[in-house]
């Protein structure tokens, strides 16, 4: 595929960081252009290569550039869209990379000049680091990429964006927006809730014995609160209803242990094992 002429990357964070670069890296973009709110943070973009040119001004930022990135957080995409929407070139296409879709995606379709497309994405890659410091090109190699299209979504615009996650490394999954919150609830954002439960549910006696195991299963805890608390807000409903389900799984593992059940709890264990390890032995690297 042809390379971008110019990609507008607005949030030159972990993930919009780590896009600029690998863009840059595969050819993919002859200019990339960061725009942010602070300005210590698009001169390490710049320092690092990840953008050939930074600005503070959103709407100069995306002028002549025929893609644009929303990589802030999924609560600031719709004001972002709203100030910049007018100066959008003639045919451009406006991508996110966002971990909710459902109410995203029609109220960024409504924003859409004629001519221009938006098509709504998310990487499934990164870590509960934030920030430009973190950002690396191989981010998404081997990653999982959920690509959105609706009825509105122009094919040539599909095509386009399938094309360059794939050359990034990423394998692409075709989900509709309703179908991916529904799904992510459950492998993403439940993990998120789950974790931030755990750390909150264990004492202060019990913490300082905690080891490894502990640490490992509550990494995520360490994302950013206010990114999170936009995540699971924009994907409320499907979020309540995963946890309604996990609680329902937490009750099995109460129940076999208050009836001293040893072999249920044996069963239950066997079976979580076996699906995680299918699950990380078939995971792409």
């Amino acid at each position: 595929m042809k390379p971008w002429n110019q990609v507008t990357i607005i949030g030159v964070g972990l993930i919009g960081g780590s896009l600029g670069l690998a863009l840059k890296k595969a050819g993919l973009a002859r200019t990339v252009v960061g725009v942010g709110h602070r300005q210590t943070s698009l001169d390490e973009a710049r320092q690092c290569g990840a953008a050939d040119r930074t600005t503070l001004d959103a709407a100069d930022g995306i002028r002549q550039s025929d893609l644009v990135v929303l990589a802030t957080p999924v609560g600031r995409f719709e004001s972002a869209l709203r100030a910049v929407a007018p100066a959008l070139a003639p045919a451009a296409v406006v991508i996110d990379v966002g971990s909710t879709k459902a109410a995203v995606v029609p109220a960024m379709e409504s924003l859409m000049p004629d001519g221009c497309a938006f098509v709504g994405c998310h990487p499934i890659a990164g870590s509960e680091l934030r920030g430009i410091a973190h950002a690396r090109a191989d981010l998404f190699d081997g990653a999982l990429c959920v690509v959105t299209p609706t009825d509105r979504t122009p094919h040539h615009a599909l095509d386009r964006v399938v094309q360059t996650w794939a050359r990034l490394g990423m394998t692409v999954r075709l989900l509709g927006p309703d179908e991916h919150d529904r799904l992510l609830a459950e492998a993403s954002h439940l993990p998120h809730v789950v974790a931030a439960a755990l750390v909150r549910a264990v004492g202060a006696g019990a913490e300082s014995l905690a080891g490894p195991g502990w640490a490992d299963t509550t990494r995520v805890a360490s994302g950013d609160a206010a990114l999170w608390r936009d995540i699971l807000m924009s994907n409320a409903t499907e979020v309540a209803d995963a946890i309604d389900k996990f609680q329902g799984v937490l009750g099995e593992f109460a129940s076999a242990l208050r009836r001293g059940d040893a072999a249920r709890i044996e069963s239950l264990l066997a079976e979580a094992k076996a699906r995680r390890d299918q699950r990380v032995r078939h995971k792409p690297v």
